[in-house]
């Protein structure tokens, strides 16, 4: 059994534009309004595809503007709710509501749409948590379905987990910041002060002794693997059974030397030019970063540079 390496941020403790907007949605229950992002003109905020949960009670999940609209679609909510029939509704560019603009100038379209039927939200919910790949559509009227091709399409990718191999604070470090944002992790260590320093900050931990099954750790493409050691002898058989796997990345901490050591290593061991090309290093956006905490920020925005927006992308508009 795959086990999904996550500590949730209790909901009560987030901010609603935090929170997953489908999966709170359940939670909301009957009366819950959807708001979906179908069209962007010019510059936006957000993307296609970027949604909004709005309960019967007022409380709300996700955003579609960095806070411009998000009132009034509450307000537009409630009709939706009381007449049951889905609206379309513009924001920006073209827009009839002159007192609201969008900062970035540009304009969107929004459906509004009451939720008559939470199933296809549940079975979303199944899949997601067995890291299976899902599509749901609204339709032309309103109406959210499984997989059906006519409409505006969202397909929704397993969340993204990180495997961090490794000793010393930059380990911990790394892992303390992708826990710290909500995302699924483990640290994997042979050394106990590591795994104490990250224990004590609430991740998730794994003494490493004989190499683990790769394919339960990294079960599909929206995982990333890094390693950060300084002693690098420990970095060539942990990456010979990454790169039979299918993580989206993989790198290791090191200067450009130690990068071009590590790849003559791994050519000596057999290693095919394709699968070493897949070893990113130096990472990180900053050259250099001498501190823990700036390399961890480096390297997580690289990580989700390449990642791109694949969480959840959005077909033609219905």
């Amino acid at each position: 059994m795959i086990q999904d390496f996550h500590i949730s941020i209790p909901v009560r403790d987030q901010h609603p534009a935090l929170l997953d907007p489908w999966l709170a949605a359940l939670e909301f229950g009957p009366g819950t309004v959807m708001a979906v992002l179908t069209q962007t003109i010019g510059p936006a905020y957000k993307t296609r595809g970027a949604a909004m949960a709005i309960a019967a009670d007022g409380r709300t999940a996700g955003a579609l503007s960095s806070g411009c609209i998000e009132a009034d679609l509450v307000l537009h909510a409630q009709k939706v709710r009381q007449s049951g029939i889905a609206r379309r509704l513009r924001y920006g560019q073209g827009s009839p509501f002159m007192d609201l603009r969008l900062p970035c100038g540009g304009g969107i379209e929004v459906m509004l749409f009451p939720l008559h039927d939470l199933a296809p939200l549940e079975t979303l919910a199944r899949r997601m948590a067995a890291r299976q790949v899902t599509t749901l559509t609204v339709t032309k009227v309103g109406t959210l379905e499984l997989g059906a091709n006519a409409g505006f399409r969202l397909t929704f990718r397993p969340p993204l987990r990180f495997v961090i191999f490794g000793a010393g604070a930059e380990a911990a470090v790394f892992a303390d910041l992708v826990r710290s944002l909500g995302f699924r992790h483990v640290l994997l260590s042979h050394e106990d002060r590591s795994l104490d320093m990250a224990q004590a900050m609430g991740c998730m931990t794994r003494r490493l002794g004989p190499l683990p099954d790769m394919a339960e750790l990294l079960p599909d493409d929206r995982c990333a693997a890094l390693l950060f050691y300084h002693d690098h002898d420990y970095e060539p058989e942990i990456l010979r059974a990454l790169l039979s796997g299918p993580a989206f990345y993989i790198g290791a901490q090191g200067s450009r030397r130690t990068q071009a050591d590590r790849l003559e290593r791994l050519t000596s061991m057999g290693i095919p030019i394709k699968q070493r090309q897949r070893v990113r290093g130096p990472i990180g956006l900053i050259p250099s970063s001498r501190d823990p905490r700036q390399l961890a920020v480096s390297v997580l925005a690289e990580v989700l540079m390449v990642a791109g927006t694949q969480d959840v992308t959005a077909g033609a508009p219905a």
